[in-house]
């Protein structure tokens, strides 16, 4: 019943239900899910005990005529002095003339509105003649727009749950009520809706947050369970023994963070179900060796295996480090981007689709048509945000039901982690390996800029390079902020016996490709540069990096910026150059000053920013949710995923009717029929 069309609750008909499409609003249900996103307390202070510019409900006697004064095109301002207890003060109402004639001497009014400690009045904003007619001391706040207005979304919700309030079905079995001290369904929807106080509205919120990210949680461990039994992927049965044999051969030894999640690669590939992992580790960690390693692997036991980039300076990069690790035991691996044509492409081809060629580096150059594996086993994806989903999924079908490692050096707190990828198991380097020098970042203004340019010369005659990074690629009317093409010129005028290159997003591939090779080659010692060079360029003479504008940039982005130095032996820096006006961009300044790790600066970065801008809008794939929120309850967020694992592996869950509501949820999703995620 609760599903029907809003139109069944009385009072609204086709045109109201249209204004509520607008809002989401479809359904009886939707309607009495629709959550009030604030409070506002009318409970009276005392003026004792109110705080400068706080909103406050104060109750007392209007004790003077009140004036009213019009300026401008309709605005208006009315003063009047109303007693308060013993103190006299100011009640300020801009722009309701019409409330002059009732405004008068002796009458008893409860004012709400912001509290202004200096010149004890306060700007009112909503005035109720008489002494407690709330009804409530804490009165909801909903989010409305077009013709819906608070007023009338409460009468609507009103009417909805008078008239199917008592429809509401419990979903949660009774051991999880028990176990959290959740109070039921039908309570704590009401109780969001018409709280006594703040304790109801908490009690009320804390159950539908767990209940939320249950259903979330549900749907992505089905979807896992389901993907993972009908995957039919091969089992990947490496010789351990040779694996032994080449870790012992590595020039250095794993972290103990890298050794405990290429365990945690190989048992998943052993399997015979489709590997669906991701591997995220800061720049520098090392996700390359343990790529190498799972490569390798799957090399062992008669597999081929494939690593896809977003580019091919770093395709080119990978196919360096994993050649030199792999051909000293005999493992055959080529580079196929773009720029390999003719002859030498149809050979490499052929030798792929013989299997002689046993793995291939590239970018989506290896998700043609003409591409064909003699046995693909292992597919890893690095920076896999930057492949739309059918690019990934072209690759994947290149073999039989292949594994799949995707792999991130955007370091994502563990919250969102196994939030967005839910349907997927998370492996996280979360040490550095040892020896790597920490960069030391400073923070200065743009007036210091001369002595930063002299500090970027010291570099420069120790025959390193720079990075300098600006936000915009040319002059804009709209941003006052440094642009690439402007700074190339001052510093090629400023910087005279060294050559400065220019690198953005407009150049053709083949011209960036060009001058980044020239600065990988040192023919080139200040690359000026857009934000392009954010991923996995390697070039470890590069010591310094300034980033002129910092504050238009997120922590994660800066800090991905940052990693582009200190990839050498020499200690690197990294200058920002920021004259921040926000809170939030002085706050960014101070992190990226105190700390190295990414993991940390992330989970800073989603506290300042919210999970929608840490991702981009575009591509968060984030789940919406109506009350819950991943940064604040993420202790809940975890306790769900844990339970829905639990529930999900059982007989009894998919048996016992305790958990038929559930089972019915993951139904209506169309989980059990094949619903998939990438």
């Amino acid at each position: 019943m609760l599903k029907k069309s809003v139109t069944f609750v009385k009072g609204i008909g086709e045109e109201k239900a249209k204004d509520l499409h607008n809002l989401g609003i479809y359904s009886i249900q939707d309607l009495l899910e629709y959550f009030p996103f604030r409070y506002e307390d009318y409970r009276p202070k005392d003026i004792t005990e109110i705080k400068h510019e706080e909103r406050v409900t104060i109750q007392g006697t209007i004790q003077s005529e009140s004036v009213l004064r019009f300026y401008g095109k309709k605005k208006s301002k009315i003063s009047t002095r109303v007693l308060v207890g013993n103190v006299l003060l100011t009640a300020v109402f801009f722009n309701q003339h019409y409330l002059k004639t009732k405004l008068v001497i002796g009458s008893k009014v409860t004012l709400t509105g912001k509290w202004d400690q200096h010149r004890l009045s306060i700007t009112v904003n909503e005035c109720k003649f008489g002494i407690g007619e709330q009804n409530s001391s804490y009165e909801p706040v909903y989010s409305v727009g077009g013709k819906i207005t608070v007023k009338g979304l409460k009468k609507m919700i009103n009417s909805a749950m008078e008239q199917y309030g008592n429809q509401i079905k419990e979903i949660l079995p009774p051991y999880y009520l028990q176990k959290y001290k959740l109070i039921e369904r039908k309570d704590a929807l009401y109780k969001l809706h018409y709280p006594l106080n703040f304790e109801d509205a908490k009690k009320a919120r804390r159950r539908m947050v767990y209940e939320e990210f249950l259903l979330f949680q549900l749907k992505m461990q089905a979807i896992r369970k389901f993907h993972r039994e009908n995957s039919g992927g091969a089992s990947i049965n490496y010789d351990k023994e040779n694996v032994t044999l080449f870790l012992e051969r590595l020039p250095f030894s794993l972290t103990s963070a890298q050794q405990r999640v290429v365990d945690e690669i190989l048992k998943d590939m052993a399997t015979p179900y489709r590997m669906n992992r991701l591997l995220q580790g800061d720049v520098g960690s090392g996700k390359t060796v343990v790529a190498a390693i799972c490569l390798y692997a799957a090399v062992t036991a008669r597999f081929q295996g494939a690593l896809m980039v977003p580019t091919e300076i770093l395709a080119e990069q990978h196919y360096h480090s994993l050649k030199a690790l792999l051909e000293p035991v005999g493992i055959t691996s080529e580079l196929l981007t773009g720029s390999i044509k003719g002859k030498k492409r149809k050979e490499l081809l052929t030798r792929l689709e013989s299997g002689e060629l046993n793995i291939i580096i590239g970018t989506h150059a290896l998700i043609q048509d003409e591409v064909q594996f003699h046995k693909l086993g292992l597919v890893i994806t690095d920076e896999q945000h930057r492949f739309g989903v059918e690019q990934r999924r072209t690759l994947r079908n290149k073999g039989l039901n292949p594994d799949v490692l995707f792999m991130t050096a955007t370091p994502i707190p563990r919250t969102l982690a196994i939030s967005i990828f839910g349907d997927m198991d998370v492996s996280t380097i979360d040490e550095m390996p040892a020896g790597r020098k920490p960069i030391e970042t400073y923070w200065a203004k743009h007036q210091m800029l001369e002595r930063v340019l002299s500090f970027v010369e010291k570099e420069l005659m120790k025959g390193r390079q720079a990075y300098v990074i600006c936000p915009l690629i040319e002059e804009s009317d709209k941003l006052d902020v440094q642009n690439a093409i402007d700074v190339h010129a001052q510093l090629q005028h400023y910087f005279r016996d060294y050559k400065v290159g220019l690198m953005h997003g407009r150049l053709h591939s083949s011209e960036k490709e060009e001058v980044m090779q020239q600065f990988s080659n040192n023919e080139v010692q200040i690359l000026v540069s857009t934000t392009v060079v954010e991923v996995g360029v390697n070039v470890p003479n590069a010591t310094i990096m300034v980033i002129y504008d910092a504050e238009r940039f997120g922590l994660s982005q800066l800090h991905q910026l940052r990693g582009r130095v200190g990839r050498g032996d020499a200690q690197s820096y990294c200058v920002l150059l920021a004259d921040p006006k926000s809170d939030v961009g002085k706050e960014r300044m101070k992190i990226m000053t105190e700390t190295n790790n990414g993991f940390e600066l992330s989970q800073r970065d989603l506290e300042l920013r919210g999970p929608g801008d840490f991702f981009g809008s575009k591509q968060s794939g984030l789940p919406e949710f109506k009350i819950a929120d991943m940064i604040h309850d993420y202790r809940a967020l975890e306790v769900a995923r844990n339970d829905a694992t639990h529930l999900v592996s059982s007989e009894e869950f998919w048996e016992n009717s305790e958990y038929k509501y559930l089972v019915m949820y993951l139904e209506e999703q169309g989980v059990l029929n094949g619903e998939k995620m990438d």
